[in-house]
């Protein structure tokens, strides 16, 4: 389960920051406790650091596990040549790996309904490899959520959408998957698989 924050908090932008960041706001903060608090409330003032250690931690392992510009481009580059056929059976194959029960789909919106935890969601990949993602193909899959009273809908492209479409994608629950978060998804199969 994704912990859900606010996309600007200190701690969403920590975690998209270098890691090393937050162990330095950590030492600053025990820094300046040692410094300004009495003896007997530095420990408590040090403590104050200690969500910041966290994130720190959370955030060297992503970026740990990040793929690099070039394994991201080569993965991308072989999703694009992939059918249809074997690019859904990655996604599947990849969902599943994550723990989810994946179903196909035979609907035009949606072509795989995801569930985990008592929540379901929808993907949309059929149109992976089009140069043009506009607002249309999104609706469809908007409607389909809401007829199937699915948390939220995944499209999945390997291009980049317009400011509109990812608009529209945010106002209805729709997470756009592409780039590096693609990447990584079809990467961890393929790691997995070479094991």
């Amino acid at each position: 389960m994704k912990l859900k924050m606010a996309p600007n908090s200190v701690f969403a932008v920590l975690l998209r920051s270098p890691w090393w960041i937050s162990f330095a706001i950590v030492a600053a903060v025990s820094l300046a406790a040692r410094a300004l608090l009495p003896e007997q409330y530095v420990v408590f003032g040090v403590m104050g650091a200690f969500p910041f250690l966290l994130i720190g931690f959370v955030a060297a392992f992503r970026q740990y596990r990040a793929m690099g510009p070039d394994k991201v481009a080569q993965t991308l580059e072989t999703a694009s040549t992939m059918s249809w056929r074997d690019f859904c059976k990655a996604l599947e194959q990849a969902y599943q790996k994550q723990g989810f029960q994946v179903t196909r789909l035979d609907g035009q919106a949606a072509d795989l309904l995801l569930a985990k935890a008592g929540r379901s969601s929808l993907v949309a990949g059929k149109r992976w490899k089009a140069a043009n993602h506009g607002v249309e193909p999104l609706r469809g899959l908007a409607d389909a959520r809401r007829v199937q009273d699915a948390s939220h809908g995944i499209y999945i492209t390997l291009a980049d959408v317009s400011d509109k479409t990812r608009r529209y994608a945010a106002d209805n629950q729709i997470e756009l998957l592409h780039g590096a978060a693609l990447a990584q998804l079809l990467g961890e199969l393929a790691s997995s698989r070479k094991r």
